[in-house]
């Protein structure tokens, strides 16, 4: 009679859910269980192996799929072995990191996606994930849909999938005693992603967020404004169109806060406009060194 144990007693012993084993099994053939005469699958002490063997691979950077084939292909009685295939090197960890990112979105395989940020945000901190990982990947798959090589539905599954990891990263961003920003985008504009990301690097300098979102009508945010008082503005844009069409609200704006132009759309000529001031770097390392001047003439308190 087969020997071996229940999927529920092997996701105890592993620490792993019962539904991601079976995923894992289905995928990757990381599982070979045999079956009991009443057609039980039973999992072995070899299955058990395979699975910390690919909790290892995952945790040190590995997609899923090259995690499964490592575990797989490893000698028998190999055990974890808790070294990094990238070294010690941050830029190394990142680059690889973003490459199993962008096969498992590619492959629309949520599983193997979160594998990878969780993985990342243990070996690396949050604002190294921002700035090397999620933000080039964010660039790489704009380039990609506009020459084509992605498809709509590929970008919305990516698009979504970052997302809700950001919003993970964003709570409690409103909290604290720290110095107030509202973000938005104005209307028109439907992309921030990247506007999220200066958001959560923002709040670990320090700041207070409030995050209005895509295509906020002007009037709302005056509104927004009037009513929380913030030290600053941020808006972002992929085109200076949005910032054009808007620059007399912005004006306006700009006498009862710091208004800040961000995002490819921050041309000089939108900047001027709008009475603004542009962020031209890369989210994270501009959210480090924003600084808002204390202009007297604002009615804002601190």
């Amino acid at each position: 009679e087969p020997v071996g144990v229940r999927i529920g007693e092997l996701s105890r012993r592993v620490g792993v859910s019962t539904e991601l084993l079976r995923a894992w099994e289905r995928r990757y053939r990381l599982l070979q269980p045999a079956r009991s005469p009443k057609g039980y699958r039973l999992y072995t002490d070899q299955d058990e192996r395979r699975v910390r063997l690919m909790q290892d691979q995952l945790t040190h950077g590995l997609s899923a799929a090259e995690a499964a084939r490592a575990a797989r292909q490893a000698p028998a009685g190999a055990a974890p072995v808790g070294t990094n295939p990238d070294g010690d090197d941050e830029s190394d960890a990142a680059m690889h990191y973003h490459r199993a990112l962008e096969e498992a979105l590619d492959g629309y395989d949520e599983t193997a996606a979160q594998q990878v940020f969780d993985a990342m945000l243990r070996r690396l901190n949050v604002t190294t994930v921002l700035r090397d990982v999620v933000m080039p990947y964010l660039a790489q798959l704009g380039a990609r849909w506009v020459e084509g090589s992605v498809d709509i539905a590929q970008e919305h599954f990516a698009s979504n999938l970052i997302r809700g990891r950001l919003a993970a990263l964003a709570l409690g961003w409103g909290d604290g005693v720290g110095p107030r920003a509202v973000l938005a985008c104005p209307k028109g504009e439907l992309h921030d992603l990247p506007l999220m990301v200066f958001g959560i690097a923002l709040n670990r300098c320090g700041w207070r967020i409030t995050f209005l979102g895509n295509n906020t009508p002007m009037t709302d945010l005056e509104n927004a404004v009037r009513h929380l008082r913030p030290e600053v503005v941020v808006l972002a844009a992929t085109t200076p169109a949005p910032f054009l069409a808007a620059a007399e609200e912005l004006t306006r704006l700009g006498g009862t806060a710091f208004v800040v132009l961000a995002g490819a759309g921050a041309t000089p000529e939108a900047v001027r406009a709008a009475g603004a001031v542009g962020l031209a770097g890369d989210p994270v390392g501009e959210a480090q060194r924003l600084q808002v001047p204390r202009r007297p003439e604002l009615a804002v308190a601190r």
